[in-house]
């Protein structure tokens, strides 16, 4: 039963590695600074970070060893929070990209017309 479930684990770390370099690419691409860092191949461990303007940055860290939220501004720890908690987090930072929500003083692209 134990080797079931350290491999399961392993595996929704992986799922969710996968999760957080494709939401960092999306942030991205909406005009928000963020990036995600693996070490290795093995997609075990992963350091997601996303700048939300006015100095307010959002930390997300995942590894066999656990999971940590953390939300910061103006270079002090606003809130930690670990396990269900941080990923409850996570999700309400994912509908930023449901709901396209743009970051404070991004421009908006206007096709030009030729």
């Amino acid at each position: 039963m134990f080797v079931r479930l350290a491999e399961q684990h392993r595996q929704f770390v992986r799922d969710l590695v996968m999760n957080l370099q494709a939401l960092a690419t999306v942030l991205e691409e909406m005009g928000y600074l963020a990036s995600c860092y693996t070490c290795g191949g093995q997609m075990n461990s992963a350091s997601f970070m996303v700048s939300l303007g006015d100095d307010h940055l959002i930390r997300f860290l995942v590894s066999d060893y656990g999971i940590t939220w953390t939300e910061m501004r103006d270079d002090r720890e606003l809130m930690k929070l670990e396990g269900a908690e941080a990923i409850h987090q996570l999700q309400e930072l994912a509908n930023l990209v449901k709901f396209r929500v743009q970051p404070a003083g991004a421009k908006k692209v206007v096709p030009s017309r030729v």
